[in-house]
């Protein structure tokens, strides 16, 4: 393994540097150095590229969505081994706190919860170290590649959390409000519900047709077309959504969820809110709603990993751009700006 390595820094907002670095160390009996075979560029990521995470410090490598090949291991790591082929949950956990215990793991109280990228370095670089590593990897199964599970340590396990905390019931209408990428995990995840029927609303054309060519939704809808919460309530007889997943993280959309649902209806709110939203707690309480929200623990991994390999969920369609390490801020400019009809950007790694 090298001294240095390839990765992108966070100097501060709108300041992202691709630079020589020095590459990880073990630096707790229980850690592993990932070498990165493939990352993403998360829609999180563009988030702190502007600045809107102020937990992000200058000097950080960002990116938190990787499989990669284990490099070597402390003596306390016993389920893996160098050579292994491994995704990576973007939430750590230790495994003992009151959280954990729990499977609340976004919460851990030891040093857990979403860190790479935010609060130690990440992955969009050569190699990672993944603190208590028995616990945050997850065996690639033969027969699948990293592209099969590249999306399971964030956005699927949002989308299926979105979904699982929604309680939908067989033949419930399902509204999603945003077909980026988490969206239409939350789509593909709801499916799993039987719901009667799944709706998309989003602005992007593109991202709508590949929502119904794709069947992750029944209907689309886009509000410059017409006004979504008409349209659903005619598809409700007058009532609404038995369910609305919010899936963007802006006001528009979260207010667009909580005037669609009927009442007695379900919020699943899952998008990423980097700044304060006014609610209407006046009209949510007279509708009687029942609201969740909060950053996925990623609990579910093992479960969906099952349910990739059995063929039952299938994201890989999301992979429309892929380039290596060195090209990673022509991927900013393009995923973040929704160019080029990008839905995920796939970082291979650096080329010399």
């Amino acid at each position: 393994m090298k001294d240095t390595m390839k990765a992108l820094v966070y100097e501060g907002p709108h300041d992202l540097q691709l630079k020589e670095v020095p590459a990880p160390t073990l630096l707790h009996p229980d850690d592993a150095i990932v070498r990165v075979t493939t990352s993403t560029i998360c829609g999180t990521d563009i988030h702190i590229r502007h600045g809107g995470l102020p937990a992000v410090k200058p000097g950080t490598v960002i990116g938190h969505e990787f499989c990669g090949i284990v490099e070597d291991i402390g003596p306390e790591v016993h389920n893996f081994k160098p050579g292994d082929r491994v995704a990576v949950s973007c939430v750590t956990r230790c495994g003992y706190c009151y959280y954990c215990q729990r499977q609340q793991y976004s919460h851990c109280e030891n040093g857990g919860s979403w860190i790479f990228g935010h609060l130690i370095d990440g992955c969009q670089a050569e190699y990672v170290r993944v603190p208590r590593a028995d616990l945050g990897l997850y065996h690639i199964p033969k027969g699948l590649v990293d592209e099969d599970l590249i999306f399971v340590g964030d956005i699927v396990s949002t989308g299926y959390y979105g979904a699982q905390r929604a309680n939908i019931k067989p033949a419930d209408t399902v509204a999603v409000m945003g077909c980026g990428p988490v969206g239409m995990c939350a789509m593909a995840s709801a499916r799993l519900y039987g719901p009667s029927q799944i709706i998309a609303v989003d602005f992007n054309d593109h991202r709508l047709k590949i929502a119904k060519e794709q069947g992750l939704a029944d209907v689309i809808i886009n509000p410059r077309v017409e006004d979504p919460t008409v349209r659903i309530k005619v598809l409700t007889e007058g009532r609404g959504a038995d369910v609305t997943i919010e899936a963007v993280g802006s006001k528009g959309t979260l207010d667009l969820a909580l005037d669609a649902v009927r009442p007695f209806g379900t919020v699943s709110i899952i998008g990423v809110f980097s700044e304060p939203m006014e609610v209407r707690m006046n009209e949510i309480w007279i509708k009687n709603l029942y609201i969740s929200t909060g950053l996925v623990p990623t609990n579910h991994i093992p479960e969906i990993i099952d349910l990739i390999q059995r063929g039952k969920l299938d994201m890989k369609f999301l992979i429309t751009h892929r380039k290596p390490l060195n090209d990673i801020l022509e991927g900013y400019e393009v995923f973040g700006e929704k160019k080029d009809n990008c839905l995920k950007w796939i970082v291979t790694p650096f080329v010399d």
